[in-house]
């Protein structure tokens, strides 16, 4: 017995230096993993910061100003009381008028925005309308902004920012404008625009991966019903 036990202290020292180093493997592993989503975060936060710089210094003004002097208001009126009429009133004529006046001004189809209002309050066009809770929050308004989207987007249009303004319905359709021009500045097409501003820019890059493609049936609804209601118009 006195022979064996240097060979047992031996062996507790092997399994003691082994344990050591498997300890150090797994914190070594363990920090790797967090550095890595570090600097995963740390780089679509740059990818972002790029993309708003770019949007912002391609294009001073010109996305956010009237490409023509004059629009003729019949037309304009025409078009807002069609929005009226379609959700049975529940979209205001004031809220109307002012969606079309400004997707003159950015140069978006006013039905599309339309459109997305009603997917977003699920037809209500609730101005008060706050989304379920989810791991990112909740969202708010007819627009269904998050607060940790809302004041970016708002800084980047040159926009007060305050809580209390998402329930604004101008507010809310006018951050909903910015966002959107600045996603297709972005993407180029409103696929990817629409899926974006649904999932955010990160789900966006998710669901492509997953789906091969941005289709998501958000990106699909509001655009189909768009064109259905541009074709009407033409038609008339």
């Amino acid at each position: 017995m006195a022979r064996m036990k240097p060979y047992a202290n031996m062996f507790l020292v092997f399994v003691y230096i082994t344990l050591c180093f498997m300890l150090m493997l797994y914190f070594y592993k363990e920090r790797t993993v967090a550095l890595e989503s570090k600097n995963k975060q740390l780089a679509n936060q740059n990818q972002q910061l790029k993309s708003e710089n770019d949007y912002l210094m391609s294009s001073p003004e010109d996305s956010q100003k009237k490409k023509n002097g004059y629009y003729v208001w019949p037309e304009l009126d025409k078009m807002a009381q069609k929005m009226v009429s379609e959700s049975e009133g529940r979209f205001k004529k004031s809220w109307a008028l002012y969606l079309v006046k400004e997707s003159k001004r950015y140069d978006i189809d006013p039905y599309l925005v339309y459109e997305l209002l009603k997917v977003e309050t699920g037809n209500t066009f609730n101005p008060n309308l706050v989304g379920p809770p989810t791991k990112y929050g909740r969202a708010y308004g007819m627009s269904q902004f998050m607060k940790n989207t809302a004041p970016w987007i708002a800084e980047m249009g040159g926009l007060p920012y305050e809580e209390e303004l998402l329930f604004d319905p101008y507010y809310s359709m006018q951050l909903s404008f910015i966002y959107l021009d600045y996603l297709h500045h972005e993407y180029g097409n409103w696929d990817e625009a629409l899926t974006a501003y649904h999932r955010g820019m990160g789900g966006l890059e998710q669901y492509k991966k997953e789906h091969g493609h941005a289709k998501s049936w958000y990106a699909e609804k509001i655009q189909r019903k768009a064109k259905s209601h541009d074709a009407v118009a033409a038609a008339q």
